[in-house]
């Protein structure tokens, strides 16, 4: 369930809550796969086990995250 309070930008970094989340998923998942690069499917599929996201959502955020060549 989202709040109103997940889109805020954390005042220390001025990330939000989503963006946090889908950062840990995606150190958590590189770690496990060796530091290699993480397919978008297969993050976005355990992004999905926190809160749900469409692909193309995830895609945007990660461009503007610059986690995206």
């Amino acid at each position: 369930m989202t709040t109103p309070d997940d889109a805020l930008p954390d005042i220390r970094d001025g990330l939000t809550r989503r963006e946090r989340v889908v950062l840990h998923v995606l150190r958590e998942t590189q770690r496990e796969r060796g530091d290699r690069n993480v397919p978008t499917a297969m993050l976005w599929g355990r992004v999905c086990e926190h809160f749900y996201i469409s692909p193309e959502e995830l895609s945007d955020m990660l461009a503007r995250l610059g986690a995206r060549k």
